[in-house]
């Protein structure tokens, strides 16, 4: 909730955030990557000397230099789920983008975390044919089929896919989501955000097949408004209920972190 601005929007008003701080005038600003600008800055990420202090992380209040994104959220969203556009949900809005048109196709969807669950929703909101699901865990088996999804895989690797997502991040969950590829299909991975193992890639098969492997990494202030949009329309269809655990109070972080309760993502009450 907004307590300060000099941006305009009104004292009182709930909004969600980006998580990247950036210039807005470099090379990768310009070209429409401000996620990778040149001298980003992350909210939680910062140190206390950094010259942002209040960068946020588990704070009563947060300070949003300009170069932050920041947008209204309506009242039929709770704040817990509005907390999600922020990170996940915005992130998967910038994956399906570089997936393209998804009416009509086949989506597989690699990894059923909070990202995944939410890519699920929104394919099948998107107008995806079919909407295939892998997790190993039978508690997020049964979250994607609430959110939407058509078949829940198990070890077998689909194919003849027209969009893979990968969540997951593990080498086995990228190499699926590549060898799933039909003709024309395109993977997007946003699983990969640590370093691993390299993986082995036949470059026949891309060029015979006119096949795309992509990767996103957080996203730009459009996906994030989308992910406001999707969040108040048929994002409310999630079982939220089950996907969010809490709420706690900020006392409770330590044992939350030592004993993590069972939903997707804790909601934290700064208040509490």
């Amino acid at each position: 909730m907004v307590e300060d601005s000099r941006s305009g929007l009104p004292l009182g008003q709930r909004v969600v955030f980006s998580v990247t701080s950036v210039c807005g005038k470099c090379e990768n600003c310009r070209r429409g990557l401000s996620a990778k600008c040149q001298s980003v800055a992350k909210v939680g990420h910062e140190s206390t000397d950094s010259g942002w202090a209040l960068s946020g992380t588990y704070a009563s209040h947060i300070h949003l230099p300009a170069g932050v994104a920041v947008i209204p959220v309506p009242d039929s969203v709770p704040d817990a789920v509005a907390a999600t556009a922020g990170c996940a949900v915005a992130t998967v809005m910038a994956m399906l983008e570089a997936a393209g048109d998804l009416r009509g196709r086949r989506v597989f969807v690699n990894g059923l975390g909070m990202l995944g669950l939410t890519a699920v929703a929104a394919a099948q909101s998107r107008g995806a044919a079919e909407v295939l699901a892998f997790d190993p865990t039978p508690q997020r088996q049964d979250l994607a089929l609430f959110a939407g999804a058509s078949t829940i895989l198990e070890e077998e690797v689909p194919t003849d896919v027209d969009v893979a997502l990968e969540l997951s991040g593990t080498t086995a969950g990228v190499e699926t989501c590549v060898a799933s590829l039909g003709i024309g299909g395109t993977a997007v991975l946003a699983g990969s955000v640590s370093p691993g193992p390299n993986i082995e890639i036949n470059p026949e098969q891309l060029v015979r097949g006119w096949r795309t492997i992509t990767g996103v990494h957080n996203f730009e202030p459009h996906h994030l408004q989308e992910a406001v949009d999707f969040l108040a329309a048929d994002g409310k269809n999630m079982p939220w209920d089950r996907i969010l655990g809490g709420p706690i109070g900020l006392s409770d972080l330590a044992q939350e972190f030592a004993d993590p309760s069972k939903g997707l993502r804790t909601v934290v009450d700064i208040e509490g």
